[in-house]
């Protein structure tokens, strides 16, 4: 950190002088070492124990190393209430990426080695299903085997959460069933697809489906298992955007260009809809010093595509394709229009952690709620790309297969009318 003793700062929270020299955490937050820092120190109230007990907001992680054999386990804040807030990302749009670490470091995550398929076969398998199916956070005592380590702990894909611990006992008091999810729950007979589907169909968060396949509730009966979290968030996205993609494919191409745009949490969005049928692509550009490109000399770029009939292979960007897939899809349906999509998104220093994939679905629905810029022509587009990015449209071309494919379209044409 430029001009700032960075040793000074860390001993000064070392030694509780938080609370007196906020101004000085606060003003280095930029700093993701500094800020795993804090959090750890915040979290030593629930560390220094082997138990703890609070009001879990329904959530669960299930793990993906050893996989079959996997930790499971709620995550659980050391305070009871209403604490629904740090478990629905769909909730977070206007909050900082200080603030989203902050809530979200009190979440304890308590670990318990299970097999995926052994979904009914144990009480605290049986807990996790009931935590993921209730309707409102729930009352969970624990107890642990060791004192819980204290880190915050970050993911691509996953929103990040705080200390993890081996269970010796859980316990939780009565908890109510939501009913839809309880319903699904019962249909042995309806696949995982269907189930997915008809409840996102019935208006439940996008978040509270990917619990309920995470813990095993969904699917044919003898086919159920626990699926790792950040496996069922990406299934859940993907599944979900499928089903919206062919259900647009049926509509008429947008006539114009509809460019929507916005920012958040040092993330420029860009977004178009462009005349044609379906065709989707997205592309991010990281600056150094945020999450993906923390040690890059360089902004590094990476992008998907897909066309009419979709793709076969995972997305090279990983999880955030898909969640900005399921987005736009939903805002094609509410047009009643295909159309090709392209997100432009550029990632800006202050990006310095990652909270998820729910980041790019949220954000990329935000965005779509703005007033789109109506353009008819590319010269308008290009010229409003690099109006409201940082990056030249040489370099957007040149990693797009849209753009690039508009370009070519174009002189095309140009030689044909030459001749």
């Amino acid at each position: 950190m430029a001009e700032v003793d960075r040793d000074k700062i860390i001993k000064e929270l070392s030694t509780n002088l938080i609370v007196k020299r906020s101004n000085i955490v606060y003003q280095h937050m930029r700093d993701p070492a500094l800020l795993r820092y804090y959090y750890s120190i915040k979290t030593q109230a629930v560390t220094d124990r082997l138990d703890m007990a609070g009001s879990s907001p329904t959530e669960i992680f299930v793990g993906r190393w050893g996989y079959p054999k996997v930790f499971i386990g709620p995550m659980v804040p050391p305070e009871f209430g209403d604490t629904s807030l740090l478990g629905t990302p769909e909730r977070w749009k206007y909050i900082s990426i200080e603030d989203i670490v902050r809530f979200r470091s009190k979440l304890v995550r308590g670990m318990y080695t299970t097999n995926v398929h052994d979904v009914e076969k144990g009480r605290i398998e049986e807990r996790m299903r009931d935590l993921a199916l209730a309707e409102k956070p729930a009352d969970v005592e624990l107890e642990f085997l060791k004192k819980p380590a204290a880190r915050v702990n970050f993911f691509d894909e996953v929103q990040p959460f705080g200390p993890s611990a081996s269970i010796k006992s859980l316990d939780m008091g009565n908890v109510r069933s939501d009913k839809q999810l309880e319903k699904k729950y019962s249909d042995t007979d309806a696949t995982a697809t269907t189930a997915m589907i008809e409840l996102y169909k019935n208006n439940l968060l996008v978040s509270q489906i990917q619990r309920a396949l995470s813990a095993g509730t969904l699917g044919i009966g003898t086919k159920r298992k626990f699926v790792p979290t950040r496996w069922s968030i990406t299934a859940v996205d993907d599944t979900l955007s499928k089903h919206n993609r062919e259900e647009v494919k049926v509509f008429e191409p947008v006539d114009v260009i509809y460019a929507y745009y916005d920012e958040a949490l040092d993330n420029r969005w860009l977004i178009l809809f462009m005349p044609g049928n379906w065709q989707y692509e997205s592309i991010e550009a990281w600056w150094p010093g945020t999450v993906w490109n923390e040690g890059g000399k360089e902004i590094s770029m990476i992008g998907s595509y897909e066309g009419y009939k979709g793709r076969s292979k995972y997305a090279e960007m990983g999880g955030c394709y898909y969640s900005g897939r399921l987005a736009v899809t939903e805002k094609l349906q509410i047009m009643q229009k295909q159309a090709k999509i392209l997100i432009l998104r550029e990632v800006h220093e202050g990006y310095i952690m990652p909270v998820g994939v729910w980041n790019v679905r949220e954000h990329v629905r935000q965005t779509l709620e703005k007033e789109p810029a109506i353009m008819h022509t590319k010269t308008e587009l290009f010229s409003y790309i690099e109006s409201k990015l940082d990056i030249k449209r040489k370099d957007w071309i040149k990693n797009s297969r849209i753009l690039s494919d508009m370009i070519k379209q174009q002189s095309i044409n140009d030689y044909l009318r030459a001749k």
